[in-house]
């Protein structure tokens, strides 16, 4: 479970045990060696063939051959299967601090600096300069104005209600206060590299030659290893629906599916395979890329604008009464859009408005509540899809709570740019059992949900991941 408390006010959250929790085990067939303690690891993966079962525009399905026999080695003899078990790093979930700025990091060093200076003169001059410095007069534009109107109204709400859980998760040991303060300007942890450019894949994608009768295909990896290229990967969903853990490497680099989960990579432009799924969702969250300042001013990430996210084809995939749910940032503009425009546009009716809060290990926010610059919280708008005709609502039968709004979501966040919290066990008692899931922009993989994006793939890179003992 990733819920370890929840109040009136919300959710306390374990998203390292959530990620862990599920089954990530690799089964893998090696080749004994002649010394019992000593083995040679060698993957053998099966080739795919065509299931010729499509008839009537069904879709028709890659899966990879299911032999009867253990398989054998060249001499005749089996293979042992053995299991190699994965968690993500923890170290990736270590936040015993909250965040600093550039320029608070600058003023550390520069106070570390001062410290081991004999010189008066000096100390008196940097004081004198940073004196002046803060004599500027601070003009606020009107989104900024907007943001503080709107953080007023809600800093009340998000410090009662964080404040409740985050004392439950010191009584109960989850959160732990730091007795011993460490340096403030202790060195970051160094994160792996994904050399994989997986947007640059998706753009070298549209650039092959079109496979017309392949576009309604889905991906099926069912046999114990498969191994998939690039271009099996284009124009297709992928599913793994085993109860294990399965590896594709693309460009070089490996990456882990958990079980019973599936994926499309694309971008916006290549959603089609989607709508062919033949599925409509019952859940389904976005987690846009929002234009702002920052990612205007850096390469490393694309954003799309108001118009892009409309064209998002969310009343084809989404079943009757579907739940939606978008992830949004502080901007006012970006608010009024969903509320006022984007939902409206795809006959989706605002139930709710929820707040994701980031604290660190022992319980303060990751940014002063009240920074004019960085908050501590994200906003999740939460909507129905609005019917225009009577249609059967899948497990009509079931009764589901209504969704209340003003919600809290507390949790450590990851140390990754936008590895956003699991919502599925906050949203359990909102949504009808067994149904479909989709998360769009997504750049993680979860079992039982479908994810869409052109950085699906991005962590479930293997260098997020510590591989234990093997065991047969």
């Amino acid at each position: 479970m990733s819920v370890v408390h929840q109040l009136s006010a919300g959710w306390l959250l374990d998203h390292l045990s959530f990620i862990n929790k599920i089954n990530y085990q690799l089964h893998q067939h090696h080749e004994p060696c002649c010394s019992k303690n000593e083995f040679t690891t060698s993957v053998h993966f099966e080739s795919l063939q065509m299931d010729s079962v499509s008839s009537s525009g069904a879709c028709a399905a890659f899966i990879a051959s299911d032999p009867t026999t253990k398989p054998e080695n060249d001499d005749g003899g089996n293979y042992e299967m053995l299991t190699q078990k994965f968690v993500f790093r923890p170290e990736l979930f270590d936040v015993t601090k909250p965040y600093i700025t550039p320029a608070v990091h600058k003023e550390c060093q520069q106070s570390n600096e001062k410290d081991d200076l004999m010189n008066g003169v000096k100390k008196e001059i940097s004081i004198s300069i940073i004196g002046k410095k803060r004599k500027r007069c601070v003009v606020f534009n009107q989104g900024e104005l907007d943001a503080m109107e709107y953080h007023t109204k809600i800093r009340e709400l998000i410090l009662d209600g964080s404040l409740q859980l985050i004392q439950e998760g010191l009584k109960s040991g989850f959160l732990y206060p730091l007795f011993e303060k460490q340096d403030k300007c202790s060195k970051p942890i160094t994160l792996p590299l994904d050399t994989c450019n997986l947007p640059e894949l998706c753009e070298m994608a549209k650039h092959l030659p079109s496979l017309n009768e392949m576009e309604h295909q889905t991906l099926q990896l069912v046999e114990e290893d498969t191994s998939v290229t690039e271009q099996d990967l284009f124009l297709r969903v992928v599913e793994n629906n085993s109860s294990f853990t399965k590896v594709i490497t693309l460009m070089g680099q490996k990456y882990l599916l958990p079980p019973k989960s599936s994926f499309l990579l694309s971008d916006i432009s290549c959603m089609q395979p989607l709508l062919n799924y033949r599925k409509t969702f019952d859940v389904i969250v976005i987690d846009p890329p929002w234009q702002n300042k920052s990612v205007k001013r850096s390469n490393r990430y694309s954003y799309l604008s108001p118009l892009q996210i409309k064209q998002i084809p969310i009343p084809k995939l989404a079943a009757p009464n579907c739940l939606l749910v978008t992830w949004v940032t502080n901007r006012q503009k970006h608010l009024r859009f969903i509320k006022e425009e984007l939902y409206p546009s795809w006959s989706v009716e605002v139930v709710a408005e929820w707040h994701w809060v980031k604290i660190t290990n022992s319980g303060e926010f990751v940014f002063p509540l009240d920074s004019p610059h960085k908050k501590p919280y994200e906003g999740l708008i939460l909507g129905r899809v609005q019917e225009k005709t009577a249609l059967p609502l899948r497990n009509a039968d079931v009764n589901v709570l209504p969704i209340p709004d003003h919600k809290l979501i507390v949790s450590v966040p990851c140390t990754l740019h936008s590895h956003k919290p699991p919502l599925a066990e906050v949203l359990k008692d909102y949504i009808k059992p067994d149904g479909e899931y989709l998360e769009l922009f997504a750049r993680n993989l979860q079992p039982g949900w479908t994810s869409w994006g052109n950085e699906v793939l991005k962590f479930q890179h293997v260098d997020y991941f510590i591989a234990l003992e093997s065991g047969s």
